[in-house]
């Protein structure tokens, strides 16, 4: 018996869910024909000058950093989170298609001829700069002169590349901060060795924010308008080889894979793809035209459809798209590149009131650390000077002491520990290399750091490279990656970004005194919240919340700080500059997911342990968290100091519903856009079976008003404080499911399967984190040595299994067509021994305030509503 039948026959296993259940406010045309070009300056030797644009780039930028009060650091920090990609625009236009086998129809996403209809299908914010070709005022008169994206400033210089080499990107010309003359490799603020901006890499707006293109040298405009018959259109590019051949596999095939036809630009993501939205003080009057000050790049996007969008090039059919592109609005997987086999969605992180988050002292961090010399250590494993720098050295070590230093309008602040990110507490080496690391999650660095060490699918022999996950090198990443080392000279200045006055607290008295255009004080929504909840309400809620809430919802504890009973939770940070609410509203600490009860899948993630791709990033103290014993799945699948959420924060919390770590609690939100292909929108009620319900709950469409928020807060509220009314959620299937197998030859236009092998059909209604969560390599594997070499599978501990793998073996290699049948039959061992994570209800746990009255649940939410 050979390993390659059964990897055919039990690739189909990963989708074997089956059977669990069946600005400027000028015209453009005005800023384009005031702005003339000037002479481009001359550049000093080895510095790069970008060619100066018609329209300047960076001018709304620079108007919303004095809107904000953000100074030189925090401007430089905004400009960076907005626009910088890292590199990663080879990554999304090459590495994820044919490394990891995952499509993006980058046109079908970003299309100027659909423009309004953007954001009600993706989430993603329209650039309030950019604008149609062929609308009035805009300086490209037709979509063939953008190849059918929109045109935004900086393209007058941008198309002129396409299709050469000697583009300057725009970051070459960032005026950076000024040096930190507590920063050792600045040495005392005399010496600028930070490395060229020129590789954070801007590129110039696709028109929608966060998403950034830069000329493809290698594009062919004539074969271009050969494939697509039009230079404004990229249907040739996307239409699937099907439409020729009329072969059924031919379905998930097209040039977006194959790269034998260059497109007119590549695309990257800078950080704020997912994180930049709307205000919820300053919400815009139509969502698909924002104008500059209705835009946070902070808060996070909670309508983002980045899992769709990473797999729009997929069809419904393919498996990487059932796998990946199921996630709510605003949610996407913490491992959807970096992919673990387990189903762990997250909802892009709310970065509000940054510097008074938690921090923890005297956790155990081995990482890279400045110094001005690496002294006689040789090994580069442990030291590293950059060559051409003077004294900018890099040592690594174990220490316990570290803290985290931000700029507060300027003001030095020293915070006596680290932080711990994602929403396991994951990221805990330190705020910037949590920064850094966003970095390589959008693509940066890949195929100079850390694509090898990606667990390939398809891979399924153990003694190959992409078996599984390996853990990726920062410090060989740091010397080989020049975009690693341009990004790491600036994270101080988005770490100033971040705890900058656009991350302040947005609060609701606030909010509604903006748009409703009169004085409206935190005591005159007391008054109106009394009227809605009940008399006394607001006061009544904030004892409801003292005596069931704060000992994991406020930062500050009673030892320290006095009894809740006594607190106020607004009061502010007198120190301050700002004078922001003192209290996070959340203490950050790990709380064993069992504790909660919520979606523990997510507690699960594996990225960070010891041995896996992120271990660096997680510190000692983080992985010698104890085990969660009551956590079901087995031990190897909760060790590693996994099986922990941090909460969330309750600042603000009226404008971030839905609610929980996968925004399950609360309403069904989705955009309703006008293009029903590009509505993704899942029914996801299920009955006591695990069977879609016949009459779902209709959806709520996006409404970033504040009225809208409220409503959906409020609603949320609900559904979180009465569980038994919540009803069941959970992620099915909903195309069928069809994984070509093994070899088959063509008669004709028909593929004829050898073996009895050649296409595995799983019907729409399939679990969905199931098929993320089955572990087909480990099955693959101990159906190969149950056959071969059933001691050496009985030495793994696997003795009780053997005799059930073997059978199994047996009857698919006799009987391959049953193979599903087959399957379905072994359900519960499967489960039992191959799958990752076995829940599935997704919006279950987090009963806290379930017995509570309802008049104190109605005074929680009101009291909540104030923070």
């Amino acid at each position: 018996m050979k390993r390659t039948p059964l990897a055919a026959i039990v690739a189909i296993a990963i989708a074997a869910g089956i059977w669990a259940y069946q600005s400027d406010t000028r015209p453009l045309g005005e800023v384009h024909a005031q702005n003339t070009t000037v002479a481009a300056p001359t550049a000093p030797p080895g510095k790069q000058i970008p060619e100066p644009s018609a329209v300047d780039q960076d001018a709304p930028y620079q108007e919303a950093c004095a809107r904000e009060g953000l100074n030189e650091s925090e401007c430089v920090g905004r400009l960076i989170w907005f626009k910088a990609t890292g590199g990663n625009e080879r990554f999304h236009t090459y590495t994820f298609q044919q490394r990891i086998g995952v499509l993006v129809d980058w046109y079908r996403v970003l299309r100027a001829d659909q423009r309004d209809d953007r954001f009600w299908a993706w989430g993603i914010i329209n650039d309030p700069a950019c604008c149609k070709p062929g609308d009035p005022e805009c300086p490209a008169k037709s979509a063939a002169e953008t190849y059918g994206f929109d045109w935004c400033p900086g393209d007058d210089v941008l198309l002129k590349y396409v299709g050469k080499t000697g583009y300057v990107d725009p970051a070459c010309g960032l005026k950076d901060a000024t040096l930190d003359p507590d920063d050792p490799h600045s040495q005392g603020g005399k010496a600028d060795q930070r490395h060229s901006a020129c590789d954070l890499k801007f590129g110039t707006s696709t028109g929608a924010l966060g998403i950034r293109k830069f000329p493809n040298p290698r594009f062919d405009a004539a074969r271009w308008k050969q494939l697509n018959s039009d230079l404004a259109s990229w249907s040739g590019f996307a239409t699937t080889k099907a439409a020729a051949t009329g072969i059924e596999s031919d379905q998930r095939v097209s040039k977006l894979a194959d790269a034998s036809v260059e497109p007119p630009f590549l695309i990257g993501t800078s950080c704020g793809s997912c994180h930049i939205a709307f205000d919820p003080l300053n919400p815009p009057a139509d969502p698909a035209h924002p104008k500059w000050e209705n835009i946070k790049g902070l808060i996070g996007n909670q309508y983002t459809r980045m899992s769709e969008l990473l797999g729009s090039g997929m069809p419904k059919s393919s498996l990487e798209y059932q796998m990946f592109a199921h996630a709510r609005p605003g949610v996407t997987d913490t491992s959807a590149l970096s992919h673990d086999q387990i189903n762990n969605p997250g909802t892009i992180n709310a970065l509000i009131n940054v510097a008074q988050r938690p921090v923890f002292k005297g956790e155990l961090v081995t990482k890279w650390r400045k110094a001005a010399t690496c002294g006689t250590e040789k090994d580069e494993g442990k030291c590293w000077c950059e060559p051409g720098r003077d004294g900018k050295c890099w040592q690594k070590s174990l220490r316990d002491d570290d803290t985290t230093t931000v700029y507060l309008g300027g003001q030095k602040v020293v915070l006596p520990g680290v932080h711990h990110i994602l929403k396991g507490g994951e990221d805990s080496i330190g705020a910037l290399e949590a920064i850094q690391r966003v970095y390589f999650n959008i693509g940066s660095c890949s195929e100079q750091c850390w694509v090898n060490h990606f667990a390939d699918m398809r891979q399924v022999d153990p003694q190959q490279r992409g078996f599984g996950q390996t853990s990726f090198d920062i410090g060989q990443c740091r010397r080989d990656c020049p975009n690693f080392r341009a990004v790491e000279d600036r994270l101080q200045n988005l770490l100033d970004f971040f705890a900058s006055a656009e991350s302040d607290q947005t609060d609701l008295h606030a909010a509604r005194a903006k748009t409703r255009k009169v004085a409206y004080t935190p005591a005159d929504l007391a008054a109106d919240l009394d009227k809605e909840f009940g008399k006394g309400a607001v006061s009544r809620g904030q004892t409801v919340f003292a005596d069931n809430c704060a000992r994991c919802h406020s930062s500050l504890p009673e030892d320290a700080n006095g009894p809740f009973k006594n607190r106020d939770f607004a009061a502010p940070n007198e120190a301050h500059p700002r004078k922001v609410r003192a209290d996070f509203l959340g203490n950050d600490q790990s709380t064993p997911v069992t504790e909660v009860g919520t979606f523990r899948c997510r507690s699960l993630h594996s990225n960070h342990k010891i041995g896996h791709l992120y271990m660096e990033y997680a510190s000692g103290t983080v992985h010698q968290r104890p085990l969660v014993a009551d956590i079901p799945e087995r031990n190897e699948l909760k060790d590693g100091g996994r099986g922990y959420l941090r909460n969330i924060s309750l600042v603000n919390v009226w404008a971030t519903a839905p609610f929980m770590h996968n925004n399950a609690i609360g309403p069904e939100i989705c955009g309703n856009p006008a293009n029903k292909d590009n509505d993704f929108h899942r029914a996801r009620y299920v009955d006591r079976d695990g069977k879609l319900l016949a009459n779902q709950p209709d959806c709520l469409r996006y409404d970033p008003t504040v009225d809208g928020r409220f409503e959906l807060y409020k609603l949320s509220m609900v559904e979180l404080l009465h569980p038994k009314e919540r009803g069941s959620k959970r992620t099915l299937t909903n195309s069928d499911l069809i994984i070509d197998v093994g070899i088959r030859p063509l008669e004709g236009k028909t593929e004829k399967p050898l073996g009895g092998f050649g296409q595995v059909r799983i019907p729409e209604g399939t679990s969905a984190g199931f098929l993320n969560g089955l572990q087909h390599k480990q099955l693959i594997g101990d159906l190969f040595l149950a056959k071969r070499d059933p001691a050496r599978l009985e030495a793994t501990g696997k003795k009780e299994l053997t005799p059930t793998l073997a059978a199994m073996a047996d009857e698919v290699l006799k009987h391959p067509a049953r193979f599903v049948d087959i399957l379905r039959e072994k359900r519960d061992f499967l489960s039992a021994n191959y799958q990752t994570c076995t829940q599935e209800i997704e919006n279950e746990g987090h009963r806290f305030g379930e017995d509570l009255s309802e008049a104190d649940k109605k005074a929680l939410t009101a009291f909540l509503a104030t923070l």
